[in-house]
């Protein structure tokens, strides 16, 4: 039909208009070519997201308290990803505890990492957020970027890395004051989590006794933020005052 359709319009004389133009042509506009690098920087919310990433700027260890919603894991994961492209750090250490909320998912094949994947996704989505697919495949395959279980992270120092400790409200007294003590020589570490849920039974949970202790120490900033920094669904800040 196309040949067809050229044979017409040469033999009345018109111009012949392709229907596939040149491969480098597309609807959308020469910008949506772009590596999508994703190093814009994150603007804070409210005052209190302000003040969370001043500290973590500023500081070396941080702590940040809050409902869910209020932006303290993405708000660590775009500081350490923005840390890491400046070179201020050479590397990102993650890690979360593997704790189940009130569901056992019983046994997981694979290895350690595949075991690990199911309770580490929120902090592969930020970092996806942040980096694109692709860069955060490449830092992860060259050690750039490591996320541990903190079972493992005993008997570390960690130099030159920035350090995010998710889910703290899930660890005990006894875990938490371990990953305190990896902190290394020009490192920055931040713990976020909310006291309020934790998924350990009543009394386990070490995150508000530390942060209590941690209060009183001048060169470490503990920072809480409350319902009205609640960045999700407005819904979620309504429920989370009566439930």
């Amino acid at each position: 039909m196309a040949k067809r359709a050229t044979r017409i319009a040469a033999s009345k004389n018109e111009p012949v208009v392709s229907l596939y133009p040149d491969q480098g042509w597309s609807p959308l506009g020469e910008e949506e070519h772009r590596d999508q690098s994703y190093v814009r920087k994150v603007r804070p919310q409210g005052e209190n997201q302000r003040q969370l990433l001043k500290a973590i700027e500023e500081g070396n260890l941080t702590l940040a308290l809050g409902p869910a919603g209020t932006g303290k894991t993405y708000l660590a994961i775009a500081a350490a990803v923005e840390a890491f492209d400046e070179g201020r750090v050479a590397r990102i250490m993650l890690s979360r505890p593997a704790v189940e909320a009130g569901e056992s998912l019983g046994f997981l094949p694979g290895d350690l990492q595949d075991k690990m994947a199911p309770y580490l996704r929120p902090l592969y989505d930020a970092l996806s957020d942040r980096l694109g697919g692709k860069r955060l495949r490449a830092l992860l395959a060259d050690g750039s970027i490591e996320i541990a279980p903190i079972a493992y992270m005993r008997g570390r120092t960690l130099n030159n890395a920035f350090i995010v400790i998710d889910e703290a409200q899930n660890c005990t007294y006894g875990q938490i004051k371990m990953l305190l003590t990896r902190l290394g020589w020009h490192s920055t570490m931040v713990l976020t989590g909310d006291p309020d849920q934790s998924d350990l039974l009543p009394g386990i949970s070490g995150l508000s006794d530390i942060a209590d202790r941690l209060r009183a120490l001048p060169d470490v900033a503990v920072v809480d933020l409350t319902e009205r920094d609640i960045v999700r669904h407005p819904l979620v800040a309504s429920m989370l005052t009566v439930l």
